[in-house]
């Protein structure tokens, strides 16, 4: 059960924050009066007994200056432990989150599909799929995008979860973003792929997935010959439509700023939604599958379990884009439905298929900084006890296993164990940001009670590991540390960059070599080891090594959320780097 209490708030602490909360000094130095009662007389007088008689100014003055001094060190020893950041004090050595910060995002400029910007700071790309959807069945403009993994594929549905992810992490923290210079190059990544979003749900009631057929053939985007067809999806497909409303919602507020091109995001996002909700009502009573139904191959990588958390997820971000009640009606009213539907391998987890976790995280948020009373206590009330509860299945061990180094096991029959570490790593850390604005220290579940500090330290344990401090040694993310993954299972990677063609048969040889990869795709977090820590760094076998946008977009917005606050702050609260208002700022309680 959730519960509140009147102490007072703990501040965040993690490894990269330098927020910590003065303590008051452990011991106090307490001076005692002692009467020596001596009964010797003394041959002096009281005057000569007392007296102090310098016979060398000088080295008085050399004595003085030296105690002042020696005395004022070990003042200042003492005290340094007391104003540094409780994260050094509790957590040991902090990780350079900046530079992973720019190396994570990085990865997303070596997926780019399309025209290939020359400023990017990836050598080994070049322009690619600059005839997809001219040259397909549907005869439509679809360059750009993403490639989603290793492969040459434009997967749209974890594409526009990527982008949401990724708006929803600026949205919170673009303070942090804009304090170490990354606000324009994330912004960047968001923004080519809401361009391409814009794209692929036309005008009609149809959204296009890309899926050409290079799963047998081991090639450079660049040197791509064959033909990339392009599966349609009609008004059906309810959680693919509803995951890129999503997208353009939050991508919408990250761009407010451009107000035409915010507007035109949200433009499109509404006339997905009509035609998508217009279709739930009429399939209300009946049992379909969604994106399974279309989707051609992209089915067999990224099948859907269902579309209600999609529908939810949709509303609730174009609610905060707009201040629109209705949308809000239909996500409150629909939640508690969207959880009857949730599948017991999914709960509790937050990830491409799955958005009920984190929308419980957004309707607490709600709850706590704009509540709007009836008629939504009831859908935000179950909101915040999902919440705590997801949060106590995060520290209390027993709903998830770990591995024997620390790394939580959210879907372990699903490999890829990284991808779920990361977004669990986030959204504790920002419901930890939440509970601290909102001055809420503590909170019960089943058996035991839990801190923010335990909460923080559950987070930060997750991105540490990631970033190497586990049993291996080893950074999970390219580039990151001195050990790091030398075979990742990816194309553009693996193959030279030496301005020859290479064809699929070509292609194959650097697929099979057992040489390092000849270029380093920086910042990709590849799948990451097995429940005993165990990690083969085999270019072949995928399960290991084979990064992905929809992981990494998880893994930088954990980076940004565990990132050290900007130096100064205008809000009046503890300083986290967090946009209260910024989410909420067309929510209006007269709506």
């Amino acid at each position: 059960m959730a519960g509140s209490s009147n102490s007072a708030p703990v501040s965040s602490i993690h490894t990269s924050s330098e927020t910590g909360r003065l303590l008051p000094s452990a011991t106090k130095c307490n001076s005692k009066e002692i009467d020596l009662d001596v009964s010797l007389p003394s041959p002096y007088s009281k005057s000569y007994l007392f007296e102090l008689v310098i016979t060398d100014k000088t080295h008085y003055r050399r004595f003085l200056y030296i105690s002042l001094t020696l005395a004022f060190v070990v003042l200042a020893l003492g005290l340094v432990p007391h104003f540094l950041p409780q994260n050094n004090r509790h957590h040991g050595h902090s990780k350079n989150l900046t530079l992973a910060l720019n190396q994570a995002i990085t990865f997303f400029d070596a997926q780019k599909s399309g025209s290939y910007p020359s400023n990017s700071p990836i050598s080994f790309r070049g322009s690619s799929g600059l005839q997809d959807g001219n040259s397909s069945n549907i005869h439509a403009d679809l360059v750009g995008g993403f490639y989603d993994s290793s492969n040459n594929i434009k997967f749209t549905f974890p594409a526009a979860y990527t982008i949401t992810l990724l708006s929803w992490s600026v949205v919170e923290y673009h303070r942090k973003y804009a304090d170490i210079g990354e606000l324009e190059h994330i912004k960047d990544v968001i923004k080519w792929g809401s361009d391409y979003l814009l794209k692929v749900g036309s005008a009609g009631n149809d959204t296009k997935n890309p899926v050409p057929n290079d799963i047998n053939c081991w090639q450079r985007p660049e040197d791509m010959r064959y033909k990339r067809p392009v599966s349609v999806c009609n008004e059906t497909a309810s959680d693919l439509a509803g995951e890129i409303v999503a997208a353009l919602s939050a991508a919408s507020i990250v761009f407010k700023q451009d107000n035409e091109y915010s507007q035109r995001l949200i433009k499109k996002a509404e006339q997905i939604y009509e035609i998508t909700a217009k279709e739930d009502r009429i399939h209300r009573a009946i049992t379909y599958t969604t994106i399974d139904a279309c989707g051609g191959e992209a089915r067999k990588f990224y099948g859907s379990s269902g579309y209600k958390d999609e529908l939810v997820w949709a509303a609730t971000w174009l609610f905060f884009a707009t201040g629109n009640h209705t949308f809000l009606d239909y996500a409150t009213t629909n939640f508690a439905a969207a959880v009857d539907d949730e599948t017991t391998t999914d709960k509790g987890i937050f990830y491409w298929n799955n958005k009920l976790a984190a929308n419980a995280v957004l309707f607490t948020r709600l709850r706590f900084f704009r509540d709007l009373g009836f008629p939504y206590e009831k859908a935000l009330g179950l909101s915040t006890n999902m919440t705590d509860q997801l949060m106590c299945s995060y520290l209390s061990k027993q709903n998830f296993n770990r591995t024997p180094g620390g790394l939580i096991l959210l879907s372990p029959g699903t490999g890829g164990p990284l991808q779920f570490a990361a977004t669990a790593s986030f959204l504790s850390k920002l419901y930890n940001d939440y509970l601290t604005l909102f001055r809420r220290s503590s909170w019960n579940c089943t058996n035991d009670g839990f801190s923010l500090e335990m909460l923080q330290s559950f987070s930060t344990s997750q991105i540490n590991y990631i970033l190497g401090d586990n049993p291996r040694k080893m950074s999970y993310m390219v580039g990151f540390g001195d050990h790091y993954p030398t075979h990742v299972h990816h194309r553009s990677a693996s193959i030279p960059w030496d301005g020859q063609y290479h064809s699929c048969a070509e292609g194959d040889r650097w697929l099979h070599s057992q040489d390092r990869n000849p270029n380093i795709l920086l910042g990709a977090m590849v799948a990451g080891p097995d429940q005993f820590d165990d990690f083969s760094d085999e270019r072949e076998k995928t399960w290991f090594t084979e990064p992905s946008i929809a992981g990494n977009a998880g893994l930088v917005a954990a980076l940004i959320a565990h990132h050290d606050p900007p130096r100064s702050s205008a809000s009046n609260g503890p300083n986290l780097g967090l946009d209260i208002v910024g989410i909420i700022e067309k929510v209006h309680l007269d709506s």
